[in-house]
């Protein structure tokens, strides 16, 4: 597939002056990714992946699924603890398997060629692309609810100013994002301080009194407080994107578990304050009747500077951009790597260092999703997908401390941790897919689709000579358009396992007795 491809490993030949940013620790001939996130950016990463656009439009979903106030707080905070000992699971895996593409790549390792691919094909079908929709619609929410302070935003201007915003901001964010690494923490010190302070002087305590928080305004149900789990695990998301770019982690072993004990305490405590806030400015009814919960809470609170609430949000919704767009690219590159994709969505800008075709294709993906203005639902499509990977992820760090006790764990923690995160992950999905058949059903079908991909398109190695001779044409012609090479890292990688089949590799936990089980066939 990539044979016709230029993959050139001496840029400033051909493009002088367009080095600045490509130097690399392997020798700086070509495009490559740095050795460059330390600490502080790598806790940027995590907390500005996760403070977005969630907090904005996940405590309606929680609360009204919960059924009363108590429990919502009760749900943050449970999530908040649940996310932390899945991250320190992560963290095992990614010191581990020290590879870049997250949960792909421990997958792949762990599970074989085909679950692996599974993983990347719904995370470049579904989550990426939905994150980015849900991005879009609450920013078109926000922008258009102060126009109609009275009802709910009309859906055909939510249809026509969603599309158009996604477009805008994940290219103006492709121009200006991935020449450096540190564009995390300005976008994550934004959205802390633009939380709603706690003025609990100011507000109403009658919410968070005990005999009125929890105060039932509808019949508990089972199946609702899944969903509302659900909501609220999609505010949290981003915690493992730290994962997809460990490769260019400075010293992993000590800061990925660092960034974790930070950042995710910080996030809890932020989550948690800030439906306080939202409680103390607002009644639960006042709550569940509003599209922007920010909005309802700057009219109550700041006046005639309520205006500012909508323009943070917006800004917000940038830095979530921001960092989706960072981690998204690094698995697009990570499976064109195992030879999962196509070369040309891992190749990159030879001057901005940019993944032009990767962008182009979470433009178009992302337009797909915009066929509906549900953001709830939105959530719940891509929760229930992204935690049941998660929990196939976690159950095999489980299955590697069994089949590779031996193997070099520089972090390892204790088995509690996997065996508490999987039951809660086995009550989310049983009960959430019971509440939400359709919904739910949708991904998994999503899912299984990639099957046949998976065969026809990566297990059949012999195509046909037309076929190759065609992507090779389109590689060539897109690289031409949109000036892109491959990353000299991934070259290099692609020159040493060239003569070897990446998919007769034998997964890490797969016993001596199935050796030749998924060798290729003629």
């Amino acid at each position: 597939m990539e044979k016709g491809a230029r993959h050139r490993n001496n840029t400033e030949k051909n493009y002088p002056g367009g080095s600045e940013s490509q130097e690399a620790d392997s020798g700086g001939g070509g495009v490559a990714l740095k050795k460059e996130i330390g600490l502080v950016s790598a806790c940027a990463i995590i907390v500005g992946n996760i403070i977005g656009s969630g907090i904005f439009v996940s405590p309606k979903g929680v609360l009204e699924n919960a059924g009363s106030v108590g429990l919502a707080l009760i749900i943050w905070i449970v999530t908040g603890v649940i996310t932390a000992v899945g991250a320190l699971c992560y963290a095992e895996l990614g010191v581990t398997i020290p590879k870049s593409g997250g949960d792909y790549s421990y997958v792949k390792d762990i599970f074989g060629g085909l679950a692996g691919f599974l993983r990347l094909w719904i995370a470049v079908l579904v989550i990426y692309p939905t994150n980015q929709a849900v991005i879009a619609l609450t920013f078109s929410n926000y922008v258009l609810q102060p126009l109609f302070p009275t009802c709910f935003p009309p859906e055909s201007g939510l249809r026509l100013l969603a599309p158009l915003f996604g477009l805008i901001i994940i290219m103006f964010w492709g121009v200006l994002n991935f020449s450096t690494r540190d564009l995390g923490l300005p976008g994550s010190d934004m959205c802390l301080s633009e939380q709603p302070p706690v003025r609990v002087s100011t507000g109403q305590y009658f919410w968070l009194e005990p005999k009125n928080a929890f105060d039932n305004f509808q019949e508990p149900d089972i199946g609702l407080i899944a969903l509302a789990f659900l909501q609220g695990s999609f505010a949290y998301g981003g915690w493992n994107f730290l994962n997809y770019v460990t490769e260019e982690l400075v010293d992993p072993y000590k800061n990925l578990p660092r960034a974790i004990f930070i950042s995710i305490p910080l996030v809890t405590f932020v989550y948690v304050f800030a439906n306080v806030a939202y409680i103390t400015a607002m009644s639960p009814q006042e709550l569940l009747a509003s599209n922007a919960v920010a909005v309802t809470f700057g009219e109550k609170l700041l006046g005639v500077m309520a205006w500012i609430m909508p323009i943070s949000v917006a800004l917000s919704t940038f830095g979530g951009v921001n960092g989706s767009l960072f981690t998204s690219s690094r698995l697009f590159f990570a499976g064109a790597r195992e030879g999962h994709l196509p070369s040309v969505l891992a190749m990159i800008h030879v001057k901005r260092c940019t993944p032009i075709p990767a962008l182009l294709f979470t433009c178009i993906s992302t337009l797909l999703m915009l066929v509906t203005s549900d953001i709830y639902t939105l959530i719940n499509y891509v929760g229930f997908i992204n935690y049941l990977f998660y929990g196939v992820t976690v159950a095999g760090q489980i299955v590697l401390r069994w089949k590779k006790p031996d193997i070099n764990r520089p972090i390892k923690v204790s088995l509690l941790f996997p065996i508490i995160y999987l039951l809660f992950w086995a009550f989310l999905l049983v009960f959430s897919l019971w509440s939400e058949p359709v919904v739910c059903g949708i991904g998994l079908a999503i899912m299984v689709t990639g099957v046949p991909v998976y065969f026809l398109g990566i297990y059949w190695q012999h195509k046909p000579r037309c076929f190759n001779k065609f992507i090779e044409l389109l590689t060539l012609v897109s690289q031409k358009m949109c000036v892109v090479v491959y990353p000299k890292e991934a070259e290099d990688l692609k020159m040493k396992d060239r003569n070897q089949n990446m998919e007769q590799q034998q997964p890490i936990c797969q016993p001596p007795a199935s050796k030749d089980k998924d060798a290729v066939g003629p």
